[in-house]
């Protein structure tokens, strides 16, 4: 499986990797990457940053690319790719975000940080940095979460 991850030139985004060791994860930002290729990841630009065409620019790089799963870390790419996770899936292309309509309880307001994190897909955990996550996790959890005893927000920067 081919796995686009935005802000690729965060340190958050190479926190990811580990969460995927049997696949290929594309690490892509706006602007200029480092030239850097190995077997499990390379570091891909999506061009110049044009914030009114976020899910057009991905979408389409999603295609050319042959990506399977897209998980979106910058902030402002979040809310215009869950609303457009439909078309995504349209071609195939898996968008780990919640729903939509409920993107809004899991974007976080202020600068708390979670010093662990979680990958959900469709309610169940493939991956966490801890063995105690918080008791019953939604089955709506879809995508890479921050958390901490009782609460879960967006991983994203």
């Amino acid at each position: 499986m081919k796995i686009l991850i935005t802000g690729g030139n965060n340190a958050k985004a190479l926190k990811l990797l580990k969460a995927f060791p049997d696949h290929f994860v594309l690490l892509a930002d706006y602007a200029e990457v480092p030239s850097i290729a190995t077997e499990k990841y390379t570091f891909v630009s999506l061009g110049k940053l044009n914030k009114d065409s976020i899910a057009h620019i991905l979408l389409n790089f999603c295609i050319t690319e042959s990506v399977d799963c897209i998980i979106p870390l910058n902030d402002f790419e979040v809310e215009s790719i869950a609303k457009s996770s439909v078309l995504f899936g349209e071609y195939g292309i898996q968008v780990l975000l919640p729903d939509a309509n409920k993107i809004e309880r899991y974007i976080q307001t202020g600068n708390l940080t979670y010093q662990d994190f979680a990958v959900f897909i469709k309610g169940e955990c493939i991956f966490s940095t801890s063995q105690n996550l918080p008791e019953k996790p939604s089955p709506d959890l879809n995508g890479v979460f921050g958390f901490n005893d009782e609460d879960f927000k967006l991983f994203t920067i």
